[in-house]
């Protein structure tokens, strides 16, 4: 396993392309979920200097049979805990199993303000077995930061990550 990220200058695409046998050297050889989780949220916010980067995972709510996307491993601000499916943008690209880009939050009908720095978002949906098991969420305090290229390159990232 790698310990080490090196930092990349250059178009979006050099950057994604230099980061991801990076990001798979960290996680090669550790099978716990959340470290790797929790390095992934890291070497993403290391490189690409986003607000907020990481993690929901689809658990189970209480004793109910309704689940919710939980908080797993992020980095930046304090972030909203759980999530219903349907709400904010986390909570529709789970329910639409779809890549949401959203180039202004203020913009997006029920958008959850974990931070009022938040200003244009990217979720990708974490599927796994034909089923969404979480997603992953990037935040940007600027304004229509996120594109396809973004898409591209983190779904080719949530590919490393054995979520098995």
């Amino acid at each position: 396993m790698a310990e080490d990220l090196t930092i990349t200058q250059g178009t979006k695409e050099k950057i994604y392309r230099s980061l991801i046998p990076q990001i798979k050297g960290l996680l090669e050889g550790e099978p716990d979920l959340v470290a790797n989780l929790a390095n992934v949220s890291a070497a993403l916010k290391e490189q690409f200097g986003w607000l907020w980067v990481g993690f929901y995972l689809v658990k189970p709510f209480d004793s109910s049979l309704d689940n919710e996307l939980v908080l797993g491993p992020f980095q930046g601000p304090v972030a909203c805990t759980r999530i219903k499916k349907g709400r904010g943008v986390c909570g529709t690209a789970w329910q639409k199993a779809e890549t949401l880009i959203v180039d202004d939050v203020e913009k997006f009908p029920g958008h959850i303000a974990c931070s009022s720095l938040s200003r244009s978002e990217i979720v990708v949906p974490i599927i796994h077995n034909n089923e969404v098991v979480g997603v992953l969420d990037v935040d940007s305090e600027l304004p229509a930061l996120f594109d396809e290229t973004d898409k591209y390159f983190l779904n080719q990232i949530i590919e490393v990550i054995n979520f098995g």
